[in-house]
């Protein structure tokens, strides 16, 4: 599941839209998750949605797109987990668009617990980050408790001791290209919609 739904006020436009050189970012994300094995892939838009669907190519993708985008990341999780009923699905890897530095190898490395019990998260430096993967027994529990800015963090809280923790630093880098300092580390733009001009 890739989260590209904010409407990223801190760098100029909505997260979706971030482009690396002429190419979307969410298409590079979802090139990785392909790589990595994941499907079937859910993108859950919401800032932008109808301009991320003109410039990115979502093809063979599950979109769903959240009206209540600006409630935060927790809407997100619950309609991405919503979208997802088929029972032999036993686990889903999410991550967030505004990750450029997401490989492949960090995805299987989470993803290779793809059970029901299963939570797991990439840590970079001791701390936790995405990808994350969450088994499905947990789903109902997240979605209930998934909250604004903080997404599955209270979940996660109350079941610190079950989480396996996955060292990533190593294969990739889990930074999140939410300042425009980082956009310009990364050489990502947010491209300005195009003004229709009264003649």
């Amino acid at each position: 599941m890739i989260i590209a739904a904010g409407g990223g006020r801190r760098i100029g436009g909505p997260e979706a839209l971030l482009h690396q050189g002429e190419r979307p970012l969410v298409n590079q994300v979802l090139d990785t998750m392909r790589e990595a094995g994941c499907g079937p892939l859910v993108v859950v838009l919401g800032a932008a949605a109808d301009q991320v669907r003109a410039t990115a190519d979502l093809s063979g993708t599950m979109v769903v797109v959240n009206r209540s985008w600006g409630t935060g990341i927790g809407s997100s999780i619950r309609l991405g987990l919503n979208a997802l009923p088929d029972p032999r699905i036993e686990a889903v890897v999410v991550v967030p668009v505004d990750m450029p530095g997401l490989t492949t190898a960090a995805v299987r490395r989470v993803a290779a617990l793809p059970y029901p019990e299963a939570l797991v998260c990439a840590t970079y430096e001791g701390l936790r980050g995405y990808p994350m993967l969450f088994g499905r027994r947990h789903w109902a529990g997240i979605a209930a408790l998934a909250n604004a800015d903080v997404g599955a963090r209270p979940y996660l809280m109350a079941h610190k001791d079950e989480i396996v923790d996955i060292a990533c630093d190593a294969v990739a880098d889990g930074s999140r290209a939410n300042t425009p300092e980082l956009l310009a580390v990364w050489g990502l733009t947010v491209p300005v919609p195009a003004q229709r001009v009264a003649v």
